[in-house]
């Protein structure tokens, strides 16, 4: 089955949900959050880590999760450009959520990890 390599910026709520389910699903939507925007490269799940996550959340913390989906359940979605060329995400309705952590192949991985100002990757390596 061929598959497509997304990344999704997470706080440590989501990520202690994520981890909770085995590292297989992404935890349902809020009610005021009706779409799930994974995006389709690491640069960019790294800015919103960086300038989101680590800077809005109370423990100042961001992680960058990355995992590979059926390509033929993302064929039934748009990818959006939210901004310049290298902003783009797929707009994934909250209601199918389900159906998208069912098409995740294997586990959702932790690949970097921002503290306020500062990234690490899973490796070690500072960014």
């Amino acid at each position: 089955m061929s598959t497509i390599t997304l990344y999704r910026p997470v706080g440590t709520e989501e990520l202690k949900l994520i981890e909770a389910s085995g590292w297989k699903a992404f935890p349902p939507r809020l009610p005021e959050q009706p779409i799930f925007y994974p995006v389709t490269n690491e640069a960019y799940a790294a800015q919103i880590a960086r300038d989101w996550n680590a800077v809005h959340n109370d423990d100042k913390r961001g992680y960058v999760t990355r995992f590979a989906v059926s390509a033929s359940f993302l064929a039934g979605f748009d990818k959006k450009v939210v901004g310049s060329r290298e902003h783009e995400e797929y707009w994934i309705p909250a209601e199918d959520l389900p159906l998208f952590n069912a098409a995740i192949e294997g586990q959702i991985e932790v690949v970097e990890t921002v503290v306020g100002d500062a990234a690490t990757s899973s490796e070690g390596s500072t960014r």
